[in-house]
């Protein structure tokens, strides 16, 4: 029997339905009935539905590791799939075949995983229809734009029994494991207060411009997909599209998916907070194209810590001269940490404090090693560094943070069923309505 049709019948075997709640994060069943682990040896071939930046990027490092072949690339632009087939063939010697529409992609059964790296409003219906066609999914963080279909997504990774991977790479890096396992340690002592900031100029949204005509080769209408309908506007697009909240949700969730992961990850929280309360605005240059805050603080109530997200966009500078980090404050030190270093701050009446080793300092992402782990989760049928339930819960606590200002209240979140109670302006923005043809599926 051929290996895909082996999957096929098996995944249909296995299929179970159910809430998300059902499949809580280190239950994969991934020793997983009746799916085969894969050889080392044995080709992953991948395929790319977003092109244009993360996404390629992400293809980049899968294409550098061996037994790796990309099949197929997706974009709704022409000039980004003319750029990448050709920087594919640079880096493989071979073609892939070009698409403008991913559900007819995703028909093509050689193509065993696929990078899921568009705007965010398109993470959760590729994800989905890809699971279903019994692909596994690397999906760029944050997992989506909203709550509800985060939700939707856990399901379809379950049900469809896929590994997915989700871009939160900061997961597969030492740097911030040797971090975690300090803190959970007792390293600091008691942890009663974490801080995490990001402060950088992208978020200010670039110079206001007037709507324009769809630029030649660009599909706007299937780029816009399950938005709302709306004229071109290049403030709205390219590189800028997720100060916008049909298609983002800003810094607080482009780089609250990274730090407020790692706040989670360190106090080992696994579900929402008590509380959430949020003060901020658009306070900046109002010639400056964004709907989304461009400055915000948001307070997250546990029983025995509080977390803090706080974001500036329109400067670089921020607390310990980072730009972006984490606080943690023990009762023994104080620890303050980057994607660089890390500094710790005992308290001068503790004298039997040890100091962790400190990690050398220097630039050292960790995108390569999450999207390796990825692949050997493909082939040994092994839950990742980044499991689905992982993006759910910090897209979870980035979406809460906007959710609070954007309705100006106090948001008291039900795990039980995943709404705020009687807060009826908070419910609504829990998912979207998507625009016709396109509908949420049923998981």
């Amino acid at each position: 029997m051929k290996r895909r049709t082996f999957l096929e019948q098996s995944t249909r075997l296995s299929l179970v339905a159910g809430a998300w709640m059902l499949a809580p994060e280190g239950t994969y069943a991934m020793d997983r009935r009746g799916v085969a682990r894969r050889s080392a040896n044995e080709k992953i071939t991948v395929a790319l539905i977003g092109c244009n930046n993360m996404g390629f990027g992400i293809l980049s490092h899968a294409l550098n590791n061996p037994n790796v072949e990309c099949a197929a690339l997706c974009d709704i632009d022409e000039s980004v799939l003319d750029r990448r087939s050709e920087d594919v063939v640079k880096k493989q010697g071979k073609k892939p075949q070009r698409y403008g529409d991913f559900r007819k992609l995703l028909e093509n059964k050689d193509i065993d995983a696929v990078i899921v790296g568009t705007p965010d409003h398109w993470h959760c219906l590729p994800m989905i229809y890809a699971c279903e066609a019994g692909k596994d999914v690397y999906v760029e963080k944050p997992l989506a734009n909203s709550i509800g279909e985060c939700n939707l997504m856990v399901k379809a990774a379950r049900r469809y029994n896929r590994v997915v991977q989700v871009g939160q790479q900061q997961r597969s890096g030492e740097h911030w494991q040797k971090l975690t396992q300090f803190i959970q340690a007792g390293g600091l002592g008691p942890v009663r207060k974490v801080r995490s900031w990001a402060n950088f100029n992208y978020a200010a949204g670039r110079p206001a411009a007037p709507d324009q005509p769809v630029p030649a080769g660009v599909d706007f209408e299937r780029w816009l997909g399950p938005a709302p309908a709306r004229s071109f506007n290049p403030t709205r697009f390219h590189g800028s599209w997720r100060l916008f909240w049909d298609y983002g949700g800003g810094l607080m969730t482009d780089w609250g998916a990274h730090l407020l992961d790692i706040a989670l990850w360190a106090k080992n929280v696994k579900q929402g907070p008590h509380a959430v309360t949020a003060a901020g605005g658009n306070f900046l240059n109002q010639d400056l194209a964004h709907e989304t805050f461009d400055t915000l603080s948001v307070l997250y109530q546990f029983d025995d810590f509080t977390l803090n997200w706080e974001h500036s966009a329109g400067v670089q500078k921020g607390p310990y001269g980072r730009s972006y980090g984490l606080e943690f404050v023990g009762n023994d030190a104080t620890l303050v940490i980057d994607r660089n270093s890390w500094e710790v701050f005992p308290e001068s009446d503790k004298g039997t404090f040890k100091a962790p080793e400190l990690a050398a300092k220097g630039w050292k992402e960790s995108h390569a090693e999450h999207v390796r782990n990825w692949l050997d989760c493909i082939r040994e049928r092994k839950e990742p560094n980044c499991p689905i339930e992982t993006g759910r819960l910090v897209a979870l606590y980035a979406h809460l943070g906007n959710i609070a200002l954007r309705t100006n209240s106090q948001l008291n979140w039900d795990e039980a069923t995943q709404s705020f109670g009687k807060n009826k302006a908070a419910n609504a923005l829990i998912t979207p309505s998507y625009r016709k043809p396109w509908v949420l599926p049923k998981v």
